[in-house]
C-alpha cells in the first residue's frame, strides 16, 4: 500500500511539472511579441530623452516622428541603406564573424572585446533640419557593461546635450548614480572636442574646478564610484575615436552637412 501510494505521489508530481512547464513555455510564446514591443518602447523613450524631446504622457511613437534613425559603417562614416536600423541589433552583431570584429586590446578602452561594424545612430530633426546627431555607446563599469545614449549638436559636433544611460548593473547610490538627474545634468554644454578636433571631455575624480580652463570639459566624477567614473571616461574616449565615431563624425563636419 505504501509502495502504490509513493508511486501515485511521483506520478502526481511528475505530471504536475509537465503541465506547469508547459504553461510557462506557452506563456513564453504569447507574450514575447509583448516583450518584444516593450523593449522597443523603451529605447525609443531613451532616445527621446537623449534628444531633449521626451514628453511624460505623449505618445512615443508620434515624438519618435522627429527623428531618422539611420545605420553607420563605423569603419568609413558611411550611412548603409541597405541595413534596416529598426531590427538591426548591434549587440548581437558585435559577436558575429561578419558583422562583428575584434578590438585590439591596446585600442580597447571602452572594454567590450568586439564591437559590430554597423551601428545606428539617431538624428534629431527640429522644423525639418538636423538639431542633435544621438550616438548609441556602451563599455564596462565595476560590475556591468552600461549601455546609453550620447547626444551631439549638429552645429558643431562637438557640443554635448545629454549622456544617458538605459541599462546597467553598477552599484546603487554609488556607480548607479549615473541614472541621477542632477548628475546627468552636468552633461549639457560640455565639449566632447578641443579646437585641434583632440577628444577632450574628462570625467574627474571628485568635482570640477569652475575657474580651471578645461572646465567647459570636464564632468564632476560620481561620488565613491571611481572605477564606474573611469569606465565612463574610457568608453566616450573610445567610442569619440577613430575606432568608433570618428570616422562619422569627420564625414560630417567635412561634408558640412548630416544628409
Amino acid at each position: 500500500m505504501a509502495k502504490e501510494t509513493m508511486g501515485k505521489t511521483f506520478f502526481v508530481a511528475f505530471a504536475l511539472c509537465v503541465v506547469c512547464s508547459v504553461l510557462v513555455s506557452a506563456a513564453a510564446v504569447v507574450l514575447k511579441p509583448t516583450q518584444v514591443a516593450n523593449k522597443l518602447e523603451d529605447k525609443k523613450k531613451n532616445i527621446l530623452y537623449a534628444a531633449g524631446l521626451y514628453e511624460e504622457g505623449a505618445e512615443v511613437a508620434a515624438l519618435f516622428e522627429q527623428i531618422e534613425a539611420r545605420v553607420v559603417e563605423l569603419q568609413s562614416g558611411q550611412y548603409m541603406d541597405d541595413i534596416d536600423p529598426g531590427t538591426f541589433d548591434f549587440v548581437r552583431a558585435a559577436k558575429d564573424d561578419e558583422l562583428g570584429a575584434a578590438i585590439d586590446a591596446a585600442q580597447d578602452r571602452a572594454g567590450i572585446k568586439r564591437r559590430s561594424r554597423f551601428i545606428p545612430v539617431y538624428l534629431v530633426r527640429k522644423r525639418g533640419e538636423v538639431d542633435k546627431v544621438v550616438l548609441p555607446l556602451y563599455g564596462k563599469g565595476l560590475w556591468s557593461t552600461l549601455y546609453g545614449f550620447l547626444a551631439l549638436d549638429r552645429d558643431d559636433l562637438t557640443t554635448i546635450r545629454s549622456l544617458v544611460y538605459y541599462q546597467h548593473g553598477e552599484t546603487p547610490g554609488l556607480g548607479g548614480e549615473v541614472d541621477n538627474p542632477a548628475w546627468k545634468a552636468l552633461w549639457n554644454g560640455k565639449q566632447a572636442f578641443d579646437a585641434d578636433g583632440n577628444i577632450s571631455i574628462q570625467v574627474m575624480r571628485g568635482a570640477v574646478d569652475p575657474s580651471s580652463p578645461m572646465a567647459s570639459s570636464q564632468v564632476d566624477g560620481l561620488s565613491g564610484a571611481t572605477i564606474t567614473s573611469r569606465g565612463v571616461h574610457d568608453m566616450l574616449h573610445y567610442w569619440l575615436s577613430d575606432e568608433g565615431y570618428g570616422p562619422y563624425l569627420k564625414r560630417l563636419r567635412s561634408e558640412g552637412g548630416m544628409s
